[in-house]
């Protein structure tokens, strides 16, 4: 009774989210890595695509991160569906006694990001992945060259960096690795990093490549 009850209870849930939030977010570091090929140009990215195409490993965790996001996804909206249904008790999403616009948002933040990956979906992965007729460069600087799907693309990455100023600290408090102030000060300060790092790292290319490349 008590293993099941630790199942159905909001701690297991905020773990998993924790454990897939990391899983996602080091996904986002991976992908921003070879994002960077671009500024090498065209041989150079392509062929850093197709290197991780071809390797067994990244296509195996292709479906684990596919299932990652819908596990995410399904567990974020059961702990905001039950928030609103237990008022009074403590949010998923509020850690302190104040909370911050990005845990109060991290529901509607995580439905634009999902809007986005579709998108993002449509336009870059299955392009790139089944219309071999175009260079993977050429996709993607072409679709950069969109000023309406540069707003969407740099707009939607500041949307991801609201949802992640509070999802990286609220992962690792989740798992328990911020015990004490000392601690707790230097996943705050690393979070701040990772986020403006992954945001603003994504929005520079696209920008790039708009204006410049």
């Amino acid at each position: 009774m008590n293993q099941c009850h630790f199942i159905q209870s909001s701690v297991s849930k905020k773990i998993v989210m924790a454990i897939t939030g990391i899983f996602l977010m080091s996904f986002l570091s991976l992908h921003l890595s070879v994002n960077l090929f671009l500024f090498c140009g065209e041989k150079s990215f392509n062929e850093a695509v197709a290197f991780m195409r071809r390797n067994m490993i990244v296509r195996i965790l292709e479906y684990v991160l596919a299932l990652g996001f819908i596990i995410h996804i399904f567990f974020g909206i059961r702990l905001h569906l039950k928030n609103r249904k237990t008022k009074g008790r403590e949010d998923y999403a509020v850690q302190q006694s104040v909370s911050s616009f990005g845990s109060r948002t991290m529901i509607y933040t995580g439905f634009l990001i999902l809007c986005f990956l579709i998108l993002h979906l449509m336009n870059f992965m299955i392009p790139m992945k089944y219309h071999h007729e175009n260079s993977d460069y050429n996709i993607v600087v072409s679709l950069f060259k969109n000023p309406i799907y540069t707003f969407v693309y740099v707009f939607s990455f500041f949307i991801l960096g609201i949802h992640l100023s509070h999802g990286f600290q609220s992962s690792f408090q989740s798992l328990g690795l911020s015990t004490n102030k000392r601690r707790l000060y230097w996943i705050q300060k690393l979070g701040c990093f990772y986020f403006w790092l992954i945001c603003s790292g994504f929005s520079i290319i696209a920008i790039w490549f708009f204006f410049i490349q």
